[in-house]
């Protein structure tokens, strides 16, 4: 759970380090992202902290997903809203409402009863008709976002959010699903290709919903995808199971941490009121949004 709750702290540290960095970014056309204003981001030695934080960050996830249940790394991973709204107070000097102090608290008390409740990893490898199915869904996920993105206003956001939120669920359990890490085995295995179009669609989608809608209404989409789903599959699949007796407070906790999540949404991309839109630089995990419009 250590490991969990420090790729959240990674991941919402690095947005803002980020966000801090494109501030001190000169400007490029105002066209939005190209590699010439990355290459200035990447002067800056937050940015590449940032960058750094990401890569530790996907790395705590990795262990914390072969160490511990997936409904308790997927919650730890949407409370990194609230160190991203937490360190934007600081650094961004960035205003929280009393409301979304609330939600960091609410946050902290959901994964604060996840710890307690969570039992260990599931004990089950997964058949492979379940990695079949990993690598179908982000197949799924990479199409449908192309008809996504067709849609109108908030329910395009809505639409490839929660697309982009299934994608980063699909790599939650392809994690899982990859039980050798030997190069033939690898090859082999579909869930190894269930990671990378799975991860790739949701960095994708994401992007596009940022650039093109609302990043609270994007962000409670991606929330939802990337927590619901993949902790059912690792309680009904892959045996992911609580401490005896606690079952209610590992579901309790599990649903306060979202909804605190949700809470935050704003806080999916690095406070924007922060960053002047020219200087737009998508991180890795939380893409910046270059315009804001509905």
């Amino acid at each position: 759970m250590f490991c969990a709750l420090g790729s959240a702290v990674c991941f919402g540290t690095a947005s803002v380090l980020q966000a801090v960095a494109t501030r001190a970014t000169a400007p490029g056309t105002g066209s939005g992202v190209d590699p010439a204003l990355l290459l200035r981001a990447l002067r800056q030695w937050r940015y590449v902290a940032g960058l750094a934080l990401d890569g530790l960050g996907f790395l705590l996830q990795v262990v914390a997903l072969r160490s511990v249940p997936i409904y308790a790394v997927g919650a730890a991973l949407a409370a990194s809203l609230a160190v991203t709204a937490v360190v934007a107070s600081r650094l961004l000097r960035v205003r929280l409402s009393g409301v979304e102090w609330g939600a960091v608290g609410v946050v902290c008390a959901g994964l604060a009863m996840l710890g307690l409740a969570s039992g260990d990893e599931g004990d089950r490898t997964g058949s492979t008709a379940l990695r079949y199915v990993m690598l179908g869904i982000a197949v799924a996920v990479l199409v449908g976002g192309a008809v996504a993105g067709r849609l109108p206003g908030r329910a395009r956001a809505l639409a490839l959010g929660l697309g982009a939120g299934c994608g980063f669920g699909v790599v939650e359990v392809s994690v899982r699903l990859v039980d050798d890490v030997a190069p033939r085995a690898l090859v082999a295995n579909p869930a190894t290709y269930a990671l990378l179009v799975g991860g790739g669609a949701a960095f994708l989608l994401l992007t596009s919903a940022l650039q093109r809608g609302s990043v609270t209404t994007a962000t409670a989409g991606m929330v939802i995808g990337e927590t619901i789903g993949p902790a059912l599959v690792g309680v009904v699949w892959l045996g992911d199971r609580t401490r005896d007796g606690l079952g209610w407070a590992a579901v309790l906790g599990f649903a306060v941490a979202v909804a605190g999540a949700l809470a935050l949404a704003r806080f999916g991309e690095a406070p924007a009121e922060a960053v002047a839109p020219a200087e737009a630089v998508a991180p890795a995990r939380t893409p910046l949004l270059e315009d804001h419009h509905d």
